[in-house]
């Protein structure tokens, strides 16, 4: 089930109006994975994605499964080959970079990713996860369990976590974990790739709650990737629709998601399911009616 955000407040901050020097800025870019097999094409993932995050504004980036926003996001973190384009992070251009300068980069750009509890290290502590990449920095051992504490508290974690290892853990608190794990170097930037796809919808609000609280106390950007256009509604700023490796629409999150343009988007707004039958039911109906007069379209147009 869908997340029915619609009657929730849109976050304050920035305008993300997109002007100024942007903190990241991804331009044209092309993502190519080569074939497997000889003589075969490659499998081009995007081809001229551009856009741009502000510092402190959250942008959503949102289509079905295979769109590529995961893609965008990987390609972010250096996890993807961009074969083309440009990623200008802070003004300086990070797609080409190599592994060793991009550790460099640890401290400002970090990752929230879908399954918190994967993500985790079972067999350690929590002070154990938290205070590893502090440790491996140069903090000394009783500043970075300091910080661990300063931590918890920020994400709303009893002290006593710090001792327990992540199974021990609801789902909602381990990704609590995870978003401490990502703010303990106090990054500019951080990549959202579907962090509340996996939590019930109570912890879901929870989750994105803090996330907005987070953003406002410590000025952070997110690039947030998901599936569900009420949850990129109620956390974004600014968002770009996906499908097929490019991006079909984008602008302001409240207009988008609301009063879509493109008949991609209009479709995928219809499709997210809302917990009351009643308005689901006559979304099916409008989506149905949609669906027939995009064939009779086609079929006029061919």
């Amino acid at each position: 089930m869908g997340t029915d955000m619609t009657n929730l407040e849109l976050p304050a901050g920035t305008s993300g109006d997109g002007g100024g020097n942007p903190l990241l800025r991804v331009d044209n870019i092309r993502v190519e994975y080569p074939s497997k097999k000889w003589r075969r094409a490659g499998f081009v993932a995007l081809d001229g994605v551009s856009l741009d995050v502000q510092a402190g504004e959250t942008v959503g980036i949102v289509g079905e499964s295979g769109s590529g926003k995961t893609t965008l996001g990987r390609a972010v973190l250096g996890l993807a080959p961009v074969t083309g384009g440009s990623i200008v992070y802070d003004g300086r251009e990070i797609s080409s970079m190599r592994r060793s300068e991009r550790r460099s980069l640890s401290d400002e750009i970090q990752v929230v990713f879908q399954d918190p509890y994967t993500s985790l290290n079972p067999a350690l502590t929590v002070l154990d996860i938290l205070s590893e990449p502090l440790l491996m920095s140069g903090t000394g051992r009783a500043a970075a369990e300091k910080r661990v504490r300063d931590l918890l508290d920020q994400v709303y974690l009893p002290s006593d976590a710090a001792q327990r290892l992540p199974r021990e853990f609801s789902g909602g608190q381990r990704q609590r974990i995870a978003i401490a794990r990502a703010l303990c170097r106090d990054p500019r930037l951080i990549v959202c790739d579907e962090p509340v796809s996996a939590l019930d919808l109570s912890n879901q609000s929870r989750v994105l709650d803090l996330f907005i609280e987070i953003q406002e106390r410590t000025g952070v950007a997110y690039l947030f990737v998901t599936h569900d256009l009420s949850v990129v509604r109620y956390i974004s700023h600014r968002v770009a629709v996906m499908y097929k490796g490019g991006i079909v629409e984008t602008g302001d999150a409240a207009v988008v998601t609301a009063h879509p343009v493109e008949a991609y988007t209009r479709r995928l707004l219809l499709a997210a399911p809302v917990p009351d039958p009643q308005r689901q039911a006559v979304r099916r109906a409008a989506r149905k009616q949609f669906d027939a007069a995009q064939r009779e379209a086609t079929r006029i147009g061919a």
